[in-house]
């Protein structure tokens, strides 16, 4: 039994909300942070980073990114892809909201967003054409 995910459980399970790790090459090896992130399937995978971030600047020089989310309880699963980032634009502070509330639930996540939403001025929302998909769901051996 393969446990590879389909190309419709991969892009649902990347639009599931979970904290996402961004990796970027550079000079010393690889950086990886964690990071929201927004993804509809079919799409281009959406991260902000304000614009003065030594990140920002490794993935201008890159162009190339690798991005991973995964499930922490049984059964694990995970997603990853690699792919060019593909358009830079100033961070929407709508849609920022938006994944505020995703993240932090509808209260906590307006209380978030009010604190922040000054600040967004100064970011970058970035967009990830994912090129290369590797998948894993665990739970697929028991069925």
């Amino acid at each position: 039994m393969s446990t590879h995910m389909t190309v419709t459980e991969r892009e649902r399970f990347l639009a599931d909300t979970h904290i996402g790790m961004l990796s970027v090459n550079h000079g010393r090896g690889p950086l990886l942070v964690p990071i929201w992130y927004a993804y509809s399937p079919g799409a281009e995978i959406k991260v902000s980073t304000p614009s003065s971030s030594a990140k920002l600047g490794l993935i201008r020089e890159a162009g190339y990114v690798g991005f991973a989310v995964q499930q922490e309880a049984m059964p694990y699963r995970f997603v990853s892809v690699d792919g060019p980032v593909v358009g830079y634009e100033p961070t929407d502070p709508q849609e920022y909201r938006q994944w505020s509330i995703r993240y932090l639930g509808a209260g906590r996540g307006a209380r978030f967003h009010d604190l922040i939403k000054d600040s967004l001025a100064g970011w970058v929302t970035i967009s990830i054409r994912p090129d290369r998909w590797r998948t894993f769901d665990f739970g697929k051996q028991f069925t």
